[in-house]
């Protein structure tokens, strides 16, 4: 069970029916399912303007008054409006939404600009070549960490000096601009990142127990999984890379090392609202 102090006010609903239900299945197949419905619904940003990608892709027609990347930011802000109305997401989420928002646009002009990938053209809601749609993409990634850490009541043991991770953050994200113009440190800051959290674990609490992992491996596997996104995001003609534009195929694996960085930025921006705490169980 989560920390229902923290829970929304459907979570608590929703947690609460989990707590009469799931004693009833096997131990094995109940910590299961209740990962993947907390998994599912952390990703639940995400997962929507995902869907809307897909099917603005799909069946959006071409002759229409709006444009799609218009249609997606619209889809986008009523996909906001609605969770907090609905209370699914909590005020100190919007403040990483909204952070995560202008960091990710930040960075997409910039690179729009120098040619790393590409946007088809239209609509008026958009900044140079950027649609105001993919702010809403990092916001997701943000949405991601920030309700994990609620969900799974996410502890740590030996976490850095948070003024340590701020450093390597910034650091890494200046570097997505500079290694355009000098020399390109992304390897340097990956080894950097894997020395200074390489002996921090993460705990986190599924139902009835709490599993650990290291954090370096949770870096990994959220990276993995924003990459096949980005496959999807680009597959479905959202965006394309310049080596896609004679026809796409599979965004390359070295991707991973941007978004193991990106993870790095993430973990960081949410750490000003879910400060790492201890685990109950561990002592210094």
């Amino acid at each position: 069970m989560a920390d229902r102090s923290e829970l929304t006010r459907l979570e608590a609903v929703l947690d609460a029916f989990a707590d009469r239900l799931l004693p009833r299945v096997p131990t094995g197949v109940r910590e299961f399912l209740a990962f993947g419905i907390k998994q599912a619904w952390a990703c639940l940003f995400g997962a929507l303007m995902l869907a809307a990608i897909i099917a603005t892709s799909w069946f959006y027609p071409s002759d229409a008054s709006v444009a799609q990347n218009d249609f997606l930011v619209i889809v986008a802000v009523l996909i906001q409006i609605g969770m907090l109305a609905a209370r699914l997401e909590t005020g100190c989420e919007l403040i990483v939404i909204i952070v995560f928002h202008i960091v990710g646009t930040g960075m997409e002009i910039f690179k729009t600009a120098v040619g790393s990938w590409n946007y088809a053209p239209g609509g008026i809601l958009h900044i140079g070549a950027v649609p105001l749609f993919t702010g809403f993409m990092y916001a997701a990634v943000g949405s991601y960490i920030a309700r994990v850490h609620r969900l799974f009541d996410l502890r740590f043991s030996h976490y850095p000096p948070r003024w340590l991770t701020v450093i390597i953050a910034a650091a890494i994200y200046v570097n997505f601009f500079t290694h355009h113009f000098i020399v390109d440190v992304r390897l340097v800051l990956v080894l950097a990142t894997v020395i200074v959290f390489f002996r921090c674990r993460m705990y986190f609490h599924i139902h009835r127990r709490t599993l650990t992992m290291p954090v370096l491996l949770a870096f990994v596997l959220v990276a993995f999984f924003i990459w096949v996104a980005e496959n999807i995001g680009t597959a479905a003609g959202a965006w394309l890379y310049p080596s896609q534009d004679d026809g796409w195929h599979l965004v390359p694996l070295t991707k991973l090392v941007a978004w193991f960085l990106l993870m790095m930025i993430s973990v960081v921006l949410v750490t000003f609202v879910h400060r790492p705490k201890l685990p109950d169980t561990y002592t210094c």
